[in-house]
Parts: structure tokens; C-alpha cells; sequence
């Protein structure tokens, strides 16, 4: 499975904007839109894969977890 996170327009407006917020406030830098683009563009293709992998790993080893609980409400 490869592929793409995908927003919709509403989160990518909304991102875009958290971005230049970001910049404004933090490093007292106003962006523009095309940068702001290009940034979330670079997060959502090289970083939030692996953030998004941890998530899966996480929920599957929390899974894991509650079905190895079963285990103790066996009656001998």
C-alpha cells in the first residue's frame, strides 16, 4: 500500500493557514500561501507517513493488548 494522504480542501485551507499563523507568530516571518503550500506539501509526502505508521502500530499493539485480556476471564 503506497499511498498519498489526502486532504480535503477545508483541512488544506485551514493547514495552510496554521502554517503562515506559525511563521507569523513564532519566527515573525509572513509567508506566503505558495510557501505555505510547499511546507505542508513536504509534511504530508516525507513525514506524516511515518507518523501515521506509528499510529497504526500503536492501535494495533493496543488491540493486541484488550484480545490478550480475554485470556483472563477463562473459567477452569
Amino acid at each position: 500500500m503506497n499511498e498519498k494522504i489526502k486532504l480535503n480542501k477545508e483541512k488544506k485551507d485551514h493547514m495552510i493557514q496554521a502554517i503562515k499563523t506559525f511563521f507569523l507568530e513564532k519566527r515573525d516571518q509572513d509567508i506566503g500561501e505558495l510557501a505555505a503550500t510547499l511546507i505542508l506539501n513536504f509534511f504530508l509526502e516525507e513525514l506524516a507517513p511515518e507518523v501515521y505508521n506509528q499510529g497504526v502500530f500503536d492501535a494495533h499493539q493496543y488491540m493486541k493488548d484488550r484480545i490478550d485480556d480475554i485470556f483472563e476471564i477463562q473459567i477452569y
